[in-house]
Order: C-alpha cells, then structure tokens, then sequence
C-alpha cells in the first residue's frame, strides 16, 4: 500500500473577501487536476499564465502532459458536512490548516513537499495546506481502505485513505464563485497571475516519487546544423534545471583552424599558428568554422573525446553525417549507459542490397537503446539567428520510461536492475533487442520532456509516433532537392520544378507504402513539417538544391562543389541518392522510381539534365 501526504504552501492572490483564486481538485488517477474558479469573460486570458503556473507544481512531480483547467466547483450546500479545519488568524492574513477528515495520523512511507513562493506587488494572504494525498494512495490502496470524508469519526478505520474525490481549497468556507468572479479587477488578476507565473520559484523532495536525477544530453556531431541543434538544446538545459544538467557535452572531431587577424577571436600572442577548434569554442563561445558569428550559450563544452563526451548521458543527440554513423556507434558502444535514449538529426537512411535501415532504427540495434528522429523544415543558420521555423520529433516511447507514482519504484533506480522491456521496430516487429528502462530517480523520458529539450520560441516542435514517416520525409526529400537544383540551374522555371516536386513526394510515398507497409502513415507527409515543409524548404533554400543548382551552372560535377565551397562538409544528397538507388536496382523495382533513378544517373555523368522531361516520360 503506498500513503501520500501532500503539503502545498502557497501564496496566491485575494480579493477583498479572502477569496482566493487558486484551488486544488484530488482526484484517484496519478495525474493531479487542477482547477481555476469561475472568472468573468474578460479574465480568461488568464487561463494560460495560471496553466503555467499549474505545470510548475505539476509537472515536476508526475511530468504529465495531460494537464487540464476546469471550472472550480460550486460551493457545498450548508447541510454538507464540512472537512475538519482549524483558522489562526495574523497579522498577514488567514492561515489555514485544512485536513483529512479521515485521518490525523502522520502517514508513513511516501511524503514529498511542494513550496511555491512569489514577489507579488500585492501583499497576499498565505494559506497552508496539510492533507493525505489521494493521487499517490487511491490508485494503490484497496477499496476497503477509503472512507467518505464525512464519514463520522468513530466508523473510521484506524489509518483510512481518503476520499478520491474530495476538493480541498484554499478559500474561506462561505465564498462562492459568484464572488469571486465579481469582485476581480481583470487587469489586476492578469497582472498578478503573469507575474506569480513568471516568479515562482518550485523545490519538491521525495525519497520514493520524485525525480532526484536530472538528465545529461550531449551531442554528438558539431557541423553547423549539429552546433545549431546544441544551441538550442543548451538554452532549454539552463532553463529546466529541474530537468536537465546544465552543461551540454558538444563532441567535436578535432582539428586546427587559423584565425584571421580580422576575427574578434584573433589572438595576438598565439600570432597565425592554428588553433584547436574544440578550445577556441570553449574560450570564444562560437564555432568559427562550422557556425561563425553566432554566439554560444557559455554552457555548451565542446569536447574532442567521443567516450568522454558519452559518459553518463541519459539523452544522446545524433546530428553528422550518415555516413560516419557506423563507426561512431562502435566507438561509443560500450560507454554509454544501457538506458540511454536517442534522438537522431541525421537526414539519411543506411542501405545494403537487400535491405534499408532508417538511421534511428540502426542506432537502436547497434546500441541496443531506444532512438527517435527529428526532421522538419529546418535551415541551420536561420535556426542559429533565431528566426522561427517547426521541427517533427518521432518518438515511441518505451514502456517503463513514464514514471508515476505506482511505477516510479518499479523501475528501481540508477544504481540498481531493472527488467528488460520490449518493443517494436520500425516495421512493427518486436525488436531482436530488449530494453533498460530508464531508473524511477529520473525524470520520465518523454514526448512532454522532449519538448521541453527541443522546443523554443524561434523552434516549434511537434510530437509524432510515425517514426518512419518523419525519417524517409527526412532521408528521400534529399533526392528531389538535387534534381530541383539541376533543373533550375539548367535555366528551367518555377513550373518546372513544382513538376519535379510533385513527381518526388509521390515516389517518397510509394517507397514508405513498399519497404514500411506495417508502420508508415501518409498523413506524416502531408501534415507535419518533416513531409511538404521540408521538401519545399529543400527544394528552394537548402544545400542540395543550392550546390546542386551551382554545379550544372558551372560546369562541374557535385563532388568538385563540395570540395570548394563546403569547407570539408559533405551534401547527403549525393551518398543517399547512390544507396537508395542500388537498393532498388537490387531489388528490381527501379521502373517505379523514375525520378529517383534519373538523379542517380545524372550523378554519375550517362544522362543530362535536359533528358529530365523524356525520361520521366518513359
């Protein structure tokens, strides 16, 4: 049996009443409710302050992302019997005891404290809360062990549970809603609500329910689209201390750049002798080869060890080239922890003759860990310079790695074993590999903590379970990038390539209905941005389309673009294109992917761009 107490002290704002306008409503599942009394029309603006204010408290304890408003409840009759309450008054205002009519017994086993403080300019009244929890208890108490808070004192059972459903509320006994809502000034409750919401600051302890580690994120990869990616994810790990460490461990492939003596980073005393890339990042917060002139957040350490950077990480960041994946997930495989999860950036798929593996799904069975993806319309440096873009995060999440009251022991910590989950691949098998949950002393690892990593104002994420839409959307829009490269450098207009863009999102669909029958959703590719937003971005702005468009411009292949104008970088374009295209022809299905197959053979020089319109035509 698991018992709870909840002690919540708050300062929330009053009217001239004493009515306050915050109230909590208990209910039996593990998520906790809570509500907002019946305001006027004009003071719902407020709902999305106090929203955030709720998921303070929330959200640090039970990390749900089904949180929800609801209309305060009316006012009990007078002929209710009332729960039992004692009211000291001060010199600051009332101070309420308000307990379980239940039980006074001081509970054993879980406890946590909730503390939440503000600097309102206002001087509130303070009310303290002290009862049984019934979110941590009715779940597991047996039905026999709950009473009617009303239940006389000699029925009661030596150490009861509480009614589930019953309200508890910071408010004199004899204000109703009606009051309330009449005498708050809209802008002075929108004022006070905005700043509480900004200013509270949270502590919650628990030895058995609430998170006491907090996840490490690295990335691995610090091209500019990997660096940009850490950017982000470096301003969400000091925003959510209660979440995250700080610091974000960036690994950098080491080398030596010369600074100009035009850069603010030029070192007069080091003179024009090369300088390590991961030490100038970490004294001048910018990558100077890869993103310049763009500011770090101080918290990103650029680091040049792989295992280094690895070690202890509950949430790892792929972004480089796919490429180079195989040989970074031997590197790292023993070194990170077995319940480590992934994210994978890498827009790319890894191919042999007779099979095609999404990047995510090959990190999964290398690593034997979980591993999502993220694609959208996504430009690095316009990310970089803050300007707003939305991003597709796919993401399973594993059973076990959302911790509620019932399972947070279950999982059993860090330092102890867990048992294994399964889970299912990419196609809808279940997985060869089983997985470590992550430990209860973690926060829960998923879509609402994800957001909280990725997600900025300049960064819309949305959260999908289409793992394979999201990574072909991401993979396969590179092939149509090249081919609207070549036709727009070839001196064809606009209609030519919305031609070749429509041809390109339908061979990216069949491929998905082909090779991923069980698992695709087309709506992936019309919906979200890693399908149509990404193929226009790709298509218009992107670094396929623009290289691509620049190499039939000048006369010269792909490969001699990339040496002259990526800086060492490579166009996945090119390497998808070639892999993707063998494993059709190995497969004997290249008839049904003209377009697909005529890029590949403009690449390797036996067709021209002008032979595009002839042979889709065939």
């Amino acid at each position: 049996m698991v018992r709870g107490l909840v002690r919540c002290r708050v300062a929330p704002l009053y009217n001239k009443k004493g009515v306050s306008l915050f109230s909590c409503l208990s209910t039996p599942s593990p998520d906790l409710t809570l509500t907002y009394p019946h305001l006027h029309p004009r003071l719902q603006q407020t709902q999305t302050q106090t929203l955030t204010l709720f998921k303070l408290l929330v959200g640090q304890s039970y990390h749900s992302p089904s949180l929800s408003l609801l209309p305060h409840p009316p006012p009990p009759p007078p002929s209710s019997p009332k729960p039992n309450v004692t009211q000291a008054r001060t010199q600051t205002g009332a101070h309420l005891h308000i307990h379980s009519a239940a039980s006074r017994r001081r509970p054993k086993g879980f406890q946590f404290e909730a503390h939440l403080h503000s600097s309102l300019r206002l001087r509130p009244r303070i009310a303290h809360l002290s009862t049984w929890s019934p979110c941590l208890a009715a779940a597991h108490a047996p039905a026999s062990a709950s009473a009617p808070a009303s239940a006389p004192a000699a029925a009661r059972t030596p150490t009861p549970m509480p009614t589930p459903t019953s309200v508890l509320t910071l408010a004199s006994a004899s204000a109703s809603a009606s009051a309330s809502a009449s005498l708050f000034t809209p802008r002075l409750v929108a004022r006070s609500v905005r700043s509480f919401s900004q200013s509270a600051k949270l502590k919650m302890t628990a030895s058995s329910v609430l998170p006491s580690r907090k996840h490490k994120v690295v990335v691995i990869g610090s091209g500019n689209w990997g660096t940009t990616v850490a950017k982000l994810v470096a301003e969400n790990t000091r925003e959510h201390p209660d979440l995250f460490e700080e610091n974000v461990q960036m690994w950098v492939y080491e080398e030596k750049v010369t600074l100009p003596k035009v850069s603010p980073h030029y070192d007069a005393s080091a003179g024009d002798e090369p300088q390590k890339l991961t030490a100038i990042i970490n004294k001048c917060h910018e990558n100077v080869k890869y993103l310049p002139k763009i500011a770090l957040p101080s918290n990103i350490v650029a680091n040049p060890s792989l295992p280094d950077t690895v070690k202890d990480a509950s949430i790892l960041i792929f972004n480089l080239p796919h490429e180079f994946i195989g040989n970074i997930c031997r590197q790292i495989k023993d070194h990170i922890l077995p319940y480590a999860r992934g994210i994978s950036c890498i827009k790319g798929v890894t191919v042999t003759d007779d099979n095609i593996e999404l990047i995510c799904e090959y990190i999964s069975e290398s690593l034997g860990i979980y591993c999502g993806a993220l694609s959208g319309a996504n430009i690095a440096t316009e990310i970089a310079n803050e300007e707003w873009c939305e991003t597709t995060i796919a993401y399973n999440t594993p059973a076990g790695d959302v911790h509620h009251a019932g399972n947070a022991v279950a999982n059993g910590s860090s330092s102890g074993a867990a048992a294994l989950t399964e889970y299912k691949d990419a196609r809808g098998r279940t997985s060869k590999n089983k997985l470590t949950p992550v430990p209860g002393d973690y926060p829960s690892l998923d879509h609402h903590l994800l957001q909280s990593l990725f997600h900025r104002p300049y960064f819309t994420v949305s959260m999908v379970s289409d793992v394979v839409g999201v990574s072909l959307g991401g993979a396969l829009k590179n092939i149509v990038a090249l081919a609207c490269g070549f036709v727009e450098g070839h001196g064809w207009n606009m209609t030519a390539k919305t031609a070749v863009m429509r041809r390109g999102m339908l061979e990216m669909i069949a491929f998905g209905r082909e090779f991923f029958p069980e698992t695709i959703e087309e709506k992936t590719f019309w919906e979200e941005s890693a399908g149509w937003g990404d193929m226009i971005v790709s298509c218009t702005s992107a670094r396929n389309w623009r290289y691509s468009k620049m190499a039939v411009e000048r006369g010269v292949s792909l490969e001699e673009i990339e040496k002259t104008e990526l800086n060492g970088q490579k166009l996945q374009g090119i390497s998808t294109t070639r892999e993707v295209c063998g494993f059709l022809r190995a497969k004997g299905v290249e008839s049904k992917y003209p377009l697909f197959m005529v890029v590949d053979r403009i690449l390797d020089g036996t067709v021209n761009v002008e032979d595009i319109p002839e042979l889709l035509r065939k």
